[in-house]
């Protein structure tokens, strides 16, 4: 249970912008970051409207340092919503990479990564025999073959640098994000 300062009322973003006057541009942003984390721009997206949410709600944040947060929020939210285009990446491409991706890469390596995410998602979705199955979640089999194949993909495409136990880790990222997917019915995973 949230504690609230007297008289305050918990925020709640609309889910639909509402007609009227006075609250439209609010409505447009808040419009704009459900729009964002629903497309799956990442948790720590979803984290930190929390944080800045959590924190006008306990009193911590007056309304207009509040409002600030919220526009330099949804700013940042609309450039990562808008990266998928400057790395030429679909974003469940990108969704991809950025799991793939380590801290320090070459351009070549940044290449390779794009390749990585282009073909896994190809084998995923496209390629016969099929791997992503009707319920292949609900099964320990079938979910070891989609492992598999991952990791088949990854080890092709994966550059050198990639040790034993980073590539587990990647392949296990990729995986874990699949199957969240796959079990909430969302995107191409289900």
């Amino acid at each position: 249970m949230r504690l609230l300062p007297p008289g305050a009322r918990p925020l709640q973003l609309p889910a639909e912008p509402s007609g009227g006057s006075g609250h439209c541009q609010g409505h447009r942003e808040g419009d704009g970051i459900h729009r964002g984390i629903q497309a799956g721009t990442g948790r720590q997206f979803a984290e930190r409207l929390q944080e800045i949410i959590d924190r006008y709600n306990a009193g911590s944040t007056s309304s207009d340092r509040f409002y600030d947060e919220l526009v330099r929020y949804t700013k940042t939210l609309k450039q990562e919503a808008e990266r998928h285009v400057r790395e030429g990446l679909t974003e469940d491409e990108l969704e991809i990479y950025d799991l793939l991706a380590k801290d320090k890469m070459t351009e070549a390596e940044t290449q390779q990564m794009h390749r990585a995410a282009r073909s896994l998602l190809h084998r995923l979705k496209e390629e016969t025999p099929p791997v992503l199955v009707q319920d292949w979640y609900r099964d320990s089999q079938t979910q070891q073959v989609v492992r598999s194949a991952i990791g088949e993909v990854l080890d092709e495409h994966l550059p050198a640098t990639y040790e034993r136990g980073l590539f587990t880790e990647k392949r296990d990222s990729v995986f874990d994000l699949i199957l969240d997917l796959a079990s909430h019915g969302r995107k191409w995973a289900a």
